[in-house]
């Protein structure tokens, strides 16, 4: 059989020099029209953290360089960067000869922030994988779950009577990419304090993304603001950790202001 007929894509030609017009921005405000968000008055504060498993350039003697890095990029930006398209820009730098390293990292700082809107923090190198983590699963629960798309707020319940601070989390979120129609894997934490959550009410919300396209960042605005919307929290934070496609993987959080950052942090299945 030839290798052209076989359904596993077709051959792409990578970039082999760098340039930065691969970077593809976003409008942020094309998705948050159809969740019905203010895009003049936010109601999070919250920060798109990336991380780079596949970085490579050349030194200014043409011998490669490797590094992993971590991007964050201001949910205030008023565009988020698409993905492939920032795995081709990555691309174009292994061909490319720099100076040194900070070089790199300068330039990726200023592309990326110019992309965005707004500045964009660079640094070489990964979080840990967290060793110990806080939350509390609800993927034991016993639940039948029939719905699969669109997502459905309607599910979320909350017990108004029992105010409590804890922190859930589920790694059976899945989502769809809008662009390429692939699957989008994620664990998600969500942490509140406020009118007791439906533990399998919420299970059941988070599985109707299963079918759903749109992106990573809009998918946690989403859920955001349906459970601010549905439960109305006190305070909330809604943090979910994508697995990694194409050297890349993206962990967006969005929370009510005041919130403190979570400390940035890595799944095993990162």
């Amino acid at each position: 059989m030839n290798p052209q007929d076989l359904p596993l894509g077709r051959h792409v030609d990578y970039p082999r020099t760098y340039d930065a017009a691969l970077l593809f921005p976003i409008p942020r405000a094309l998705g948050r029209d159809h969740i019905g968000l203010d895009t003049a008055a936010l109601p999070f504060i919250g920060v798109d953290r990336w991380h780079a498993y596949e970085l490579s350039w050349l030194d200014a003697q043409g011998k490669p360089r490797v590094a992993t890095a971590t991007f964050a990029v201001p949910a205030h930006s008023p565009h988020l960067v698409e993905s492939k398209s920032l795995k081709l820009y990555l691309n174009s730098f292994n061909a490319t000869r720099f100076d040194d390293d900070a070089d790199v990292r300068a330039r990726i700082a200023a592309d990326l922030s110019r992309a965005a809107g707004a500045p964009v923090d660079v640094a070489f190198g990964l979080p840990p994988i967290d060793a110990d983590d806080a939350s509390e699963s609800i993927d034991a629960l016993d639940v039948a779950i029939d719905r699969y798309g669109p997502p459905d707020a309607s599910l979320l319940a909350s017990d108004a009577g029992d105010i409590v601070s804890e922190t859930l989390s589920s790694a059976l979120l899945k989502s769809n990419c809008p662009v390429t129609g692939q699957p989008d894997w994620a664990r998600i934490v969500i942490a509140y304090r406020g009118p007791r959550l439906d533990r399998a009410a919420l299970l059941r919300y988070l599985v109707s993304f299963r079918d759903h396209a749109e992106f990573h960042e809009q998918c946690v605005e989403r859920i955001f603001t349906d459970l601010r919307a549905r439960t109305q929290p006190q305070a909330l934070s809604v943090e979910a950790r994508y697995t990694r496609r194409g050297g890349l993987d993206i962990n967006p959080w969005r929370a009510t202001p005041g919130t403190e950052r979570p400390a940035a942090g890595r799944d095993a299945r990162q």
